[in-house]
């Protein structure tokens, strides 16, 4: 019987083993952070050419997380890769030869997983916000603001949530490409499109992206989700444990 210390340590080093995997990570704060930095500088910049309108709905705080939408690309192939590459490669017989216990080696994978999406998602989020605000000059506000600290902290738990909804879905589905090619539409075309449609924007206001992005926002003047930041982050929560427990119970009942 593997001891779960064991388990742990071993699905740390395979993650780190492939630098595919921990070069997604990398490619997520990077593209976050730079993204979100252009989009607050232009804005900066073109400030006397913003509408009132717009001026007054402006949420300096939810511009700094502009670059996610393209971030949280990078966060679902990470959650995907760290999962679905043992069944691709086939090293999956191997490591429940190993760990026969497959409660165990689910739970660590998850773990490990969660863990380093926490870390890099945390750093991602207060990194991004605080080069944001210094780009924004006088139109910034500050982390000590009503609502900041838990919009900056909820961006970081938000990209957590990814990670580990798209690390269920791929432990489902075992293959990467078909994981890849289910959750990159869904999350780049028809949420945004949906989200954008009278009618359907009924639903799509509770997929797990738009639910919890509601968190990054301090200022909600034209937003139609019936839900606040920590209601939101609780859809996307549940969508998430439903990811997960699907891909527990598969793990248990099916064969490598």
């Amino acid at each position: 019987m593997a001891a779960p210390t064991a388990v742990l340590q071993s699905e740390w080093t395979k993650v780190k083993s492939v630098r595919s995997t921990i070069w997604t990570l990398v490619a997520a704060l990077a593209v976050t952070i730079v993204i979100s930095g252009l989009i607050c500088l232009v804005t900066n910049l073109q400030w006397d050419n913003v509408e009132q309108r717009q001026r007054v709905s402006f949420d300096p705080t939810s511009s700094s997380f502009s670059g996610i939408f393209l971030g949280q690309l990078a966060l679902i192939v990470f959650g995907v890769l760290v999962v679905s590459s043992e069944y691709s490669t086939g090293m999956i017989r191997t490591s429940l030869a190993a760990v026969p216990q497959r409660g165990t080696f689910y739970a660590s994978k998850v773990a490990v997983t969660g863990a380093l999406a926490l870390i890099v998602g945390m750093a991602t989020s207060f990194l991004s916000f605080f080069i944001g605000q210094a780009l924004l000059g006088s139109h910034s506000t500050s982390i000590s603001d009503p609502g900041v600290l838990r919009a900056v902290v909820g961006g970081g738990i938000y990209m957590t949530l990814m990670v580990l909804f798209s690390a269920g879905v791929a432990t489902m589905l075992r293959s990467p490409m078909l994981s890849l090619g289910l959750l990159m539409p869904l999350f780049f075309l028809i949420s945004p499109i949906l989200a954008n449609v009278p009618g359907a924007k009924v639903v799509a206001r509770y997929f797990p992206d738009r639910a919890g992005s509601k968190i990054m926002q301090v200022l909600s003047v034209s937003d139609d989700r019936p839900y606040g930041p920590w209601t939101g982050l609780g859809i996307m929560a549940l969508w998430v444990i439903a990811s997960l427990v699907g891909g527990y119970v598969l793990v248990k009942k099916r064969d490598a």
